[in-house]
């Protein structure tokens, strides 16, 4: 019994030795808190099995907070996003918001994918030119001249894969971004294109190498502001 005793006492002293030799000291910084989100959101857009996640660095700050505003409030829904974000407060999803727009990571290579020279022109004039007939907007009007998004609001158009675009907007077209609650810019456009312009336009941007930067503030045209509901400066500080 004695012997058996001493054989606990000296695999308990040795547990516990090796637990204070393991500990280690973890930095509380931005990059440590943010572990959780670079799980799915890498350097690089990643098809998972429920879900796509796209490249989240470099992209505009008030983009990003709004975006997980709304997953936080019910209008954009994803429930990995609805439970990660529940119980944060805004202030502090500006600050998530505004380290992944300041990192500056590689693109990934233009996709690999055929697209024929009816599509490249149909997408060509849908991108930089519009079809004011039926009310919709040159993608660069909204996104800028390079394609890059607008600061701190618009997203870029580059650098995305042609099945995500393909997908986003789809969920613009049934209300699966934004359930139907607001009426939504991107929305209302989604629905006048047909299925060819979108898989042309997704294409044509897919196959494009990103280079330059957001556009600054401003370059935004107040048309275009009005008419956007999910671009709310009201509710962000100032960058």
């Amino acid at each position: 019994m004695k012997h058996c005793c001493l054989i606990i006492s000296f695999f308990i002293s040795n547990l516990v030795s090796a637990s204070e030799s393991l500990s280690v000291t973890v930095p509380d910084t931005m990059e440590e808190r943010v572990k959780a989100c670079t799980i799915c959101h890498s350097n690089k857009n990643r098809v998972g099995r429920d879900a796509y996640y796209p490249r989240i660095a470099g992209k505009p700050a008030g983009y990003l907070f709004n975006q997980m505003r709304n997953f936080r409030d019910g209008r954009r829904y994803y429930q990995p996003m609805a439970i990660l974000l529940e119980n944060m407060s805004d202030e502090y999803i500006l600050e998530i918001a505004r380290y992944f727009s300041s990192l500056q990571l590689s693109y990934p290579p233009p996709e690999k994918i055929g697209i024929r020279p009816e599509e490249i022109k149909l997408a060509d004039s849908l991108i930089h030119l519009g079809d004011p007939g039926r009310d919709v907007p040159a993608c660069k009007s909204c996104h800028g001249e390079a394609l890059m998004g607008i600061k701190p609001f618009i997203p870029g158009l580059l650098g995305l894969s042609h099945a995500y675009i393909s997908a986003q907007f789809g969920s613009w077209r049934n209300g699966g971004l934004m359930r139907g609650q607001n009426s939504n810019c991107m929305s209302e456009i989604a629905k006048r294109l047909t299925d060819e312009e979108i898989n042309a336009i997704a294409k044509w941007l897919a196959i494009q190498t990103v280079s330059g930067e957001p556009s600054l503030p401003g370059a935004l045209a107040s048309e275009f502001s009005h008419r956007c509901s999910n671009i709310d400066p009201e509710n962000m500080h100032s960058e």
